[in-house]
């Protein structure tokens, strides 16, 4: 099967930028936020994403159209999250978005971390997909606060091991 996800090069920052504004559009229902007068949301994490070794920003692709995008950080610890991970609505339920994460895994094995929203069920149902995909039984989940937002409910954190296969994974729990 052919590659759904590719890193992020200069020319692709347009593109990148508007897949930016749509997934903030989508999040902004579950924290409330609100466009910077001009209309956009705000660009840091994605100008990070695109400059600091330490993080990686890659484009999900449906044959030769834009789909969506994933920011990796934690690429030179020990542990990565997957900062930010969108698919466009056109292209949901299609198994495309399964299919990047399981090549943005593969890309860099180790721990992993995601976040997600209780209040977002089908981000809930997906995460919780990957993790035992990937990781069988051996997950976890834990509720963290939304740094600098008391206001919102804590975010849920799945933990994982993305192994290389022929590598086994250790005994875990989940819930």
């Amino acid at each position: 099967m052919p590659d759904v996800i590719r890193l992020v090069s200069a020319a692709d920052h347009a593109v990148t930028e508007r897949l930016w504004l749509m997934f903030c559009h989508d999040m902004s229902e579950l924290h409330g936020w609100l466009p910077e007068p001009d209309g956009t949301f705000g660009h840091a994490r994605l100008r990070t994403a695109l400059a600091d070794p330490d993080w990686a920003a890659y484009l999900v692709v449906s044959g030769d159209r834009p789909a969506g995008l994933a920011l990796v950080r934690g690429l030179t610890g020990a542990r990565r999250v997957l900062n930010s991970f969108f698919v466009v609505r056109g292209a949901r339920r299609k198994g495309l978005g399964l299919r990047a994460v399981r090549q943005l895994l593969a890309a860099h094995p180790g721990r992993w971390e995601v976040a997600f929203q209780d209040t977002n069920p089908a981000a809930a149902r997906f995460w919780r997909r990957v993790a035992t995909e990937v990781a069988g039984e051996a997950w976890s989940e834990e509720r963290r606060p939304v740094p600098h937002r008391p206001d919102l409910a804590p975010d849920v954190w799945i933990s994982f091991t993305h192994r290389l296969p022929g590598h086994r994974s250790g005994s875990g729990r989940h819930g």
